[in-house]
């Protein structure tokens, strides 16, 4: 028999009762039973009950083993009786009646618990990684992130891309984060950089005649932590194509992310086909290039019914600013002065004033056109209630609520109400101004108003494209315009695109996949022509010879004959968090650090030697000091 095992902890069934079987893993909890202990022993694989009696040989051993010992046992493979077997463990038909154990390794006090589920102070968790990783949910979290990587590869493989491996001590590019810099020992003052992405070096691979390439492709930023982003590093799924366009490269890699989806939902309905919205009808629907579709709440233009109504405050913005709008976020069942209060509160706690709003609900009884005409036909003051008598027979019975649907009056609320589709007991949130300034924030209420009122559809996975995303934005800080994306995509009309009169409305042949609300994959076509890229980079104030300076690798290879080229990145850790249900991405990492960008576990980043400085050339010069 092996030294440590015939078994692992999850293989005996009832068909090896009978049996003498060894088994070695971790002492799960120990019961003690009046005398009778009962040992769950687990291992990478699953768990087993182990029980010992007074009369086993091993009883003495037995009774000195603690949480988290390693042991091993070897004992007779028994059925457990009707009452006692455990249904939910694959294992739970049997125990092994123990006749010889060893103690392997013993453990100290342990600073957390194993056993369960607890929430644990995250700063101790990381220091014991080692330990936190023998958590059911984190270790079966970890196993699914291999299965799911490789799904990836033989799905990438089947629909014929050849995985490459590019460099990791590469050269500084502009990715949009800060490089982390390596000194170099052998060549004074120069450093390398980690790479934000292999993005070069894979326009490099079509150049070089290779057709479609991919790598699970590690990344490292400079940048400071995030909630959908771990510090430091991160992995993705990264790939390129030659001779594609667009519309290519969206179709060969939606159903290799729909498949992976599809192998790892567990049930869970994942979208047929992916939407594909442009970018500016993501903003105006959603608030957001990263909408959750599970919500169903798609927001409205209404500028035209406060357009001279008597809710000033819309209406002078309307009136004083062309480029103004009112949008409106329809909230089906949302229709109580409760709810609609909640978000006003919501909003005032987001640092807005407030968040106007109209509900509707069952038409009180009211005057009527004839009751109204026949009370004083002369009065000029009855003229109001006249129309809103007229409006109120011509409503279905609905009817607004709230300070807006007061000023503005019944018709005007009427309209808006037939526009949205809405009816009795439903609400609509209105944000108005510059949509450039308040999408963002008409979004989160969006989002607010669809978990409070339960209208996300939590199990299913919605993907879908985001395409046709600006080329440039306007960097408000420098004063200047800046790439909006990524700078070595293709503009959209190629050099007569870049000689347009308004570079901030040119559009890009980029794209995103989104899902549940994340982005989990961004690409573009390329831009393979040194003409266009030289103009593309002049916008934002490189000249031919920086451009030349800093990417020449890939300037230089687009003398040389560069195929139309085009790919994606597919951000793993994001992938596996969403199709695990994890809430956080340390959950599905195996060695992450903390929000300060710290391994508590390895204790970096630390301080050099001064004999490694010295052999880099470098010196430590201390932050000035604060006063």
């Amino acid at each position: 028999m092996h030294r440590y095992r015939s078994h692992n902890c999850a293989q005996l069934r009832k068909t090896e009762v009978g049996q003498t079987v060894r088994l070695s893993g971790w002492v799960h909890r120990v019961r003690d039973h009046g005398g009778l202990l009962f040992i769950d022993l687990r291992d990478h694989y699953g768990l087993t009950q182990v029980v010992a009696d007074p009369d086993s040989p091993c009883f003495k051993i037995a009774e000195t083993v603690r949480g988290e010992w390693v042991i091993r046992v070897d004992g007779e493979v028994k059925a457990r009786t009707q009452e006692t077997v455990n249904a939910n463990l694959p294992t739970g038909e049997i125990e092994i009646f123990a006749r010889d154990m060893e103690v392997l390794s013993a453990s100290k006090e342990l600073p957390l618990p194993v056993f369960g589920e607890p929430d644990y102070p995250e700063d101790i968790r990381l220091k014991y990684r080692f330990l936190d990783l023998r958590r059911e949910s984190l270790h079966k979290n970890i196993v699914q992130r291999t299965k799911i990587i490789a799904e990836m590869r033989r799905l990438m493989g089947e629909t014929g891309f050849t995985e490459f491996s590019t460099p990791i001590l590469t050269a500084s590019s502009p990715e949009g984060a800060r490089d982390f810099l390596v000194p170099s020992r052998l060549h004074e003052g120069k450093f390398y950089a980690l790479p934000q992405a292999p993005q070069i070096y894979k326009q490099l691979i079509m150049v070089s005649g290779f057709d479609r390439y991919f790598q699970i492709a590690p990344c490292f930023r400079d940048e400071d932590p995030r909630a959908d982003r771990l510090p430091g590093e991160f992995y993705q799924l990264d790939l390129e194509m030659s001779f594609v366009e667009q519309e290519d490269v969206l179709s060969t890699m939606e159903p290799v992310m729909r498949g992976v989806f599809e192998a790892f939902a567990e049930g869970k309905p994942v979208s047929p086909s992916f939407r594909r919205i442009a970018y500016d009808d993501a903003i105006r629907l959603y608030g957001s290039d990263k909408p959750d579709l599970r919500n169903p709440i798609e927001m409205a233009d209404v500028s035209e019914h406060f357009r001279g109504s008597g809710f000033k405050v819309f209406a002078n913005i309307l009136a004083n600013d062309p480029e103004a709008q009112v949008w409106a976020i329809p909230a089906k069942t949302g229709g109580s002065r409760a709810f609609c209060d909640r978000m006003n509160s919501w909003a005032q706690g987001e640092g807005q004033p407030g968040l106007g709003y109209i509900f509707w609900r069952e038409m009180e009884s009211g005057p009527s056109f004839s009751d109204a005409h026949d009370s004083d036909q002369g009065n000029p003051d009855r003229i109001d209630d006249m129309i809103n008598a007229v409006a109120r027979e011509n409503v279905g019975g609905n009817e607004g609520a709230g300070p807006i649907a007061k000023n503005i009056g019944v018709e005007r609320t009427e309209a808006i109400r037939q526009q949205l589709g809405l009816e009795a007991g439903d609400a609509c949130f209105f944000a108005a101004g510059n949509p450039k300034k308040f999408a963002s924030f008409a979004g989160a209420a969006r989002t607010r108003a669809g978990e409070e009122l339960n209208l996300v559809d939590r199990e299913r996975f919605e993907l879908c494209w985001i395409v046709d995303f600006p080329f440039y934005e306007w960097d408000e800080d420098e004063k200047k315009i800046e790439f909006a994306h990524n700078p070595f995509s293709m503009p959209q009309g190629g050099m007569d695109g870049l000689q347009g009169d308004d570079p901030l409305a040119l559009k890009a042949y980029q794209y995103d996949l989104v899902c549940n609300g994340f982005e989990i994959a961004s690409g573009g076509i390329r831009n393979h022509l040194p003409d266009v890229m030289v103009k593309a980079f002049e916008k934002v104030g490189f000249d031919a010879a920086t451009v030349e300076e800093r990417f020449g690798g890939l300037y230089r290879a687009f003398q040389y004959g560069a195929p139309p080229h085009g790919g994606m990145a597919a951000g793993i850790d994001r992938i596996v968090m969403l199709l695990v249900g994890a809430k956080n991405l340390r959950e599905v990492t195996m060695f992450p650090m903390n929000q300060q960008a710290q391994d508590l576990l390895m204790s970096a980043p630390a301080e050099a030697s001064p004999q490694q400085l010295r052999e880099l050339h470098l010196r430590v010069a201390p932050s000035a000091k604060k006063d």
